[in-house]
């Protein structure tokens, strides 16, 4: 297989933890919350499902108490953030290190242990074409999640709940007066963005690399919340950006695979480069922030 055959069969498969733990963080930030704790989150996730499928529990169960798990650990940032009006930022980052605390606490005694992963799913024809027919041959956490960010963007763009939430995260004083209760809405869009974090970590840990090492999230939250704002909080672009995102993530293995003599540590290193030149390009736009950006985001209410 070609490197470029290689990253396109795999990308999508990349992708999707990062497009998981984005779309749930695009969510709660369209509603005005900044949650900087998606890294423990997802680490959190990431351990709780490699223990259940360790244990003999299967995947299913895996990943809806992985979902849970995080989602409870969303709902502790958002008890601070919304019901005590803490600093979001200073919560948040709190909240990250205390999953990271935890995940590896909980995962101490199963260090470098492997389990079995999910077969992959082709579709019929598709996955025959030369170069890029990997792209259709993925497992089934693939296919369902781009469904789902399909659904999340049909939701957000033309239903009553999408414009709810979009108005809460512009003028939640406004969202108020109109009847609607800010504080329950901006908790649920912060319980589900934990939620699809924790789904983030156990496709990580169960599916993509079925194993379980401290640190194996390895700043993959951070990245998808440079995503949000890669995207400009919009989930078409977000989308784009996890497949780009997925695809660098696989760049090092295809240019080692074929020979390129590059340092192994900045090819590691190329996704990050690329999350910092990319919000830099993103930010110096002031007109697309404000076109596109959340008023409230980040400001206790």
């Amino acid at each position: 297989m070609s490197g470029l055959a290689f990253i396109l069969a795999g990308m999508l498969a990349a992708a999707t933890p990062f497009l998981l733990a984005a779309l749930g963080e695009l969510v709660a930030e369209r509603t005005g919350v900044l949650n900087l704790g998606i890294e423990g989150m997802m680490a959190l996730g990431a351990v709780t499902a490699f223990i259940i499928v360790f244990q003999g529990g299967g995947h299913p169960m895996a990943f809806a108490v992985a979902a849970l798990v995080s989602m409870g650990l969303a709902l502790v940032f958002g008890w601070l953030a919304l019901s005590l009006r803490a600093n979001q930022v200073a919560a948040g980052l709190a909240i990250g290190i205390l999953g990271q605390g935890l995940s590896a606490l909980f995962g101490k005694d199963y260090e470098s242990r492997t389990i079995a992963g999910l077969p992959r799913l082709s579709l019929p024809g598709l996955s025959e074409i030369p170069l890029i027919g990997g792209l259709f041959t993925q497992d089934i956490v693939v296919w369902l999640t781009l469904g789902l960010a399909l659904a999340i963007w049909a939701v957000l763009r033309f239903s009553r709940v999408g414009l709810v939430i979009r108005a809460v995260g512009e003028n939640p004083h406004a969202a108020r007066a109109l009847g609607y209760p800010v504080i329950a809405i901006r908790y649920g869009a912060v319980a589900f963005g934990g939620a699809m974090a924790g789904l983030a970590g156990a496709y990580a840990a169960t599916v993509y690399t079925p194993l379980w090492a401290d640190g194996m999230i390895a700043g993959r939250g951070w990245i998808a919340l440079a995503l949000v704002v890669f995207a400009t909080w919009m989930p078409g672009r977000l989308f784009f950006g996890a497949v780009l995102f997925g695809a660098l993530s696989l760049s090092q293995l295809a240019a080692q695979a074929g020979g390129v003599a590059m340092n192994s540590q900045l090819l590691t290193a190329l996704p990050y480069v690329v999350t910092i030149l990319v919000l830099g390009l993103i930010s110096s736009n002031r007109r697309l922030l404000r076109i596109n950006g959340v008023a409230s985001l980040g400001e206790p209410f």
